[in-house]
Parts: C-alpha cells; structure tokens; sequence
C-alpha cells in the first residue's frame, strides 16, 4: 500500500509539474518524424502484411497514449521514436533479424512481456491456451493493431518508474537515454537517435 501510495505521488507530481499535451495526434505528424510512414508501396516481402502506413497507425496510438495516460509531449514523442525505430517505420510487428518466436508488436517486446501485456488485456485462461502453443501463439493474441500499438504505451506505464518518466517528459537527451538503459534495457546508440530528435521537434515544438 505505500509503495502504492509513493507511486501515485510521484505520477501526480510528473502530471502536474509537466504540461499536458490533449490535442489528438496526427498522421501528418507522424509522416514528419518518418516521411516512409507515408505508404506501405515498398513493404519488405519478408513480412507480409505486417506494414502500416501512419493513417492507418495514429487512432491506435493515439488511443493507447489516452488509455495509458500517456499526456505529456516528451513521452509520446519517446515511444513514437520507439516504435518506429523497432518496426522499421511501421514495416514490422514481428522479429524478422535474426526472428526471435513470439517477439514483437510495434515496440517489438520480448515474449515474457508480451505474456504480460496479454494477461492485462486477455482472460487466464485463454491466455494460457496461447502459451501452451508457444511464444508465438501468444504475441499473436497482442499482434492486432489496437494492441501492437498500444504495447509502448503499457510498457512505458507498468514498466517503467516515474523517475524515467519524468525525463523524457522533459524531452532530454539523459531521459532518452536513461529511458533505453535502463527500462527497455537496449544501448543507447546514436542510430536511435534521429527520429528521436524529430519526434521532439515535432511532438514538443507543436505545444
């Protein structure tokens, strides 16, 4: 219960000391970050329908930022940079290189977390009929554009500590970085970068 409690605190303090982006996010802005979010006419043979265009995208990902509470400019432009970087500009919601089982949705998770994302959304039981077919079973119960695309959003809100929050609702290179270390658990490379700092330009700048 207290550590319920400091929790709470800590996310009231991120909401209130932070300023709150409301208006809804747009295909155009995306298409700004990642101009090939524009058509899926060169998605990769490799993975066949995986592709979505940034129309097709946005009301999924504007949903989850609204479901998960995800409102401040630095956050949404994080896991915009995220999923794009992870799916290849929405050209993927599996692993291809070198194709992990059950790995994937548009932040590509890895299996334990995609069981955990499923338990979240999805009955035991049938969560647990999934996992008895396998990793790859499972990540097909989440791999449906309404969930594939909220992923980042529930990661960054169960995973994640306000701490990590609070920097990249600042929209700091350290949040970013600390973001990727130490919650996602990838390097902080400089190939993440670019659509990082685009997604802050037009994400924050547009405030």
């Amino acid at each position: 219960m207290l550590k319920a409690t400091i929790l709470l605190a800590a996310l009231s303090a991120l909401t209130s000391a932070i300023p709150c982006r409301r208006s809804t996010l747009t295909a155009a802005a995306i298409e700004q970050i990642d101009p090939d979010t524009s058509s899926c006419a060169n998605a990769p043979a490799i993975a066949p329908g995986e592709c979505r265009t940034a129309d097709q995208a946005v009301p999924y990902i504007a949903q989850s930022f609204a479901t998960y509470g995800v409102m401040t400019p630095g956050e949404q432009a994080a896991l915009l940079a995220l999923m794009l970087f992870e799916s290849g500009g929405f050209k993927y919601n599996k692993n291809h290189y070198p194709g992990v089982p059950g790995q994937g949705t548009r932040n590509m998770q890895s299996p334990e977390f995609n069981e955990e994302y499923a338990k979240s959304l999805y009955p035991a039981a049938q969560v647990q009929a999934a996992k008895a077919q396998g990793d790859a079973a499972v990540l097909d119960l989440v791999n449906n554009d309404q969930d594939s695309f909220g992923s980042a959003a529930w990661f960054l809100t169960t995973q994640c500590s306000p701490t990590i929050r609070q920097g990249l609702a600042a929209g700091t290179q350290n949040g970013w970085a600390a973001y990727l270390t130490q919650c996602v658990g990838t390097a902080d490379t400089a190939e993440r970068d670019p659509l990082w700092n685009k997604a802050v330009a037009v994400i924050m700048g547009s405030n």
